[in-house]
C-alpha cells in the first residue's frame, strides 16, 4: 500500500480507545465548517495527537521551534523507542494515577503499531520505521527473590495482556543470547514489542500529516500559554490549544515540577562483520533498591544496520555536553560490552556515534488533562496538556492522543475541567465534530 497520494488508513475512537483502521475516515457532516485545533509541539506526542485530530474531522495547525532532522535531532529522534509496558527500563513511576493510565496508553500504542505493521509492510512506499522485534529483559536474581515485587508484578501484568505477543519466561533465554556469564543474570522474559527507527518514523509521521492537511509553522512561544491563550486562539482561528511541548511544559504550562532526565545513546554498526548481528532487544532494568545510578543495559537494533547502546538516566542535568570520552559514556559502553561478548569490537556509526537528549519528566509523571486554572476573566481555559512522557513518548503516543481527543470534545461541550484520574470519564458523545 502506498501513501503517495492519500493515506488509506485512519485513526478513530472505538470503545473509548484510539484504533488504527484501513480506509478513509468518515465525516458525518462533510459540508459543516471545520474547527481548528492549535497543537504546540513537533515531537512524537504532538504529531500523533495532530494525526488523531485530523482524522476526527478537525483542521490542525502545528507550531514548533524545531522539527525532526537527522542532522540536528530533536528529543523524539534520540529516544530509545523500544516499546515497554510501564514502568520502563530507565526508571519507575512515582505517581499511581499516571502509572495506571500509562498501562492503558501503552496498550493502545502497542495495538496501533502492530496494526501499522499489518497494513503497511516495511517494503512499502515510505518506511514508517516500526518493526515488531523480540524484546528480552534480564535479571540478576529470580524475580520472586527480589526485595521489591515490582518486576514480578510487571511480568504478571504483561502475561495478562492478551494482545502482547510471544510472552515467555525462561532462564534459558540468557544462554540463547550468549549473555556473558560474568554479567550474573539468571532470570529473563521476552515478548514481541514495537521497536522504532525514530528518524524514519518522525519523517513518516510528518509526511502523513501533510497528506492529511496539517499546517506547520516554525515558531517559538515564550511564557505561560494561559496568559496568551485568547491571543493565540484569535491569531490562528482555533477553537482549542494542545500543549505537547515536553520539557517546555515548565514554562508553557507554568509547571515547576517539570525537569530533564538526561540520556545518551551510542550508535554502532550492526552489519555482522565485527560481531554477530543482534536482531533482538536486550535490556537490564534500573534497580533503584540498590542505590546505583548506573546499572542500565540497553542494547536495541535501531534499524537493520544500526545498533544503539545505553542507557543513561541523569535527573536535573540540562547540559548536552557529553562525548564518547565522558566517564559515564565510557562506563555505559563497558556495561554493554560486558553483557554481550564481541560487542567490544563494534565500530561507531560514522554519521552519529553518540546522540544525547533531555527526557521530559515531571514530579507527578505524565500529564494528560485540561488546564485547571481559569483565565484572567474567570472563564474556563480551552487548553489541553499532554506532556511529561519522559522516555516513553513512542510507547504512550497513541494512548495519550486518544485521551486528548476526548478532552477536546469536553472543551467543545463546555464541561468543567477535572484533574487527571484513574480512568477517563466519558462525559462526551463520541460523535465527530
Amino acid at each position: 500500500m502506498s501513501i503517495a497520494s492519500s493515506p488509506d488508513f485512519f485513526l478513530t475512537r472505538l470503545g473509548g480507545e484510539l484504533v488504527l483502521q484501513q480506509g478513509q475516515p468518515i465525516t458525518p457532516n462533510p459540508d459543516a465548517p471545520k474547527k481548528r485545533i492549535l497543537v504546540v509541539g513537533g515531537g512524537v506526542t504532538g504529531f500523533t495527537t495532530a494525526w488523531a485530530l485530523l482524522d476526527a474531522g478537525y483542521d490542525v495547525t502545528i507550531i514548533a521551534e524545531r522539527w525532526a532532522d537527522p542532522k540536528n535531532r530533536i528529543t523524539s529522534q534520540i529516544a530509545g523507542a523500544l516499546w515497554e509496558f510501564p514502568p520502563a527500563v530507565c526508571g519507575k513511576h512515582t505517581d499511581v494515577i499516571s502509572l495506571h493510565n500509562s498501562k492503558r496508553w501503552c496498550m493502545t500504542a502497542y495495538r496501533a503499531f502492530d496494526k501499522l505493521q499489518e497494513i503497511m509492510p516495511r517494503d512499502d512506499y515510505l518506511d514508517h520505521g516500526v518493526q515488531m522485534r523480540m524484546a528480552n529483559f534480564f535479571f540478576d536474581q529470580k524475580m520472586e527473590d527480589m526485595p521489591d515485587r515490582g518486576q514480578l508484578d510487571k511480568f504478571e501484568e504483561i502475561m495478562a495482556q492478551k494482545d502482547i505477543k510471544g510472552v515467555r519466561r525462561d532462564g534459558n533465554i540468557v544462554h540463547e543470547h550468549k549473555v556473558n556469564q560474568k554479567a550474573g543474570v539468571v532470570d529473563a522474559y521476552q515478548h514481541l514489542a514495537p521497536v522504532i527507527d525514530t528518524d524514519a518514523c518522525m519523517h513518516w509521521l510528518r509526511f502523513v500529516l501533510v497528506c492529511k492537511g496539517a499546517v506547520m509553522e516554525t515558531r517559538r512561544i515564550n511564557g505561560d500559554l494561559l496568559d496568551q491563550e485568547e491571543e493565540l486562539l484569535s491569531e490562528y482561528g482555533a477553537d482549542a490549544i494542545v500543549n505537547a511541548t515536553g520539557l517546555a511544559g515548565l514554562e508553557l504550562a507554568g509547571d515547576a515540577s517539570v525537569y530533564p532526565l538526561r540520556g545518551a545513546l551510542i550508535r554502532v554498526v550492526n552489519d555482522g562483520s565485527k560481531f554477530p548481528k543482534i536482531t533482538e532487544a536486550l535490556a537490564v532494568t534500573h534497580d533503584d533498591t540498590r542505590g546505583e545510578d548506573e546499572d542500565i543495559v540497553f542494547i536495541v537494533p535501531r534499524n537493520d544496520n544500526t545498533l544503539i547502546l545505553g542507557g543513561l538516566a541523569q535527573p536535573h542535568r540540562h547540559e548536552l555536553d557529553l562525548t564518547l570520552d565522558s566517564p559515564e559514556i565510557i562506563r555505559m559502553r563497558q556495561r554493554c560490552n560486558n553483557f554481550v561478548p564481541g560487542l567490544e569490537h563494534a565500530e561507531y556509526d560514522p554519521d552519529a556515534p553518540l546522540v544525547q537528549g533531555l527526557r521530559p519528566f515531571r514530579g507527578s509523571n505524565v500529564r494528560v488533562e485540561r488546564e485547571l486554572r481559569s483565565r484572567s476573566d474567570g472563564s474556563m481555559s480551552r487548553i489541553v496538556h499532554s506532556y511529561g512522557q519522559g522516555g516513553a513518548g513512542f510507547s504512550l503516543s497513541f494512548g495519550c492522543a486518544s485521551d486528548v481527543l476526548e478532552l477536546i470534545r469536553e472543551v467543545e461541550a463546555d464541561l468543567p475541567a477535572t484533574k487527571m484520574s484513574f480512568s477517563r470519564r466519558h462525559q462526551c458523545a463520541e460523535a465527530q465534530p
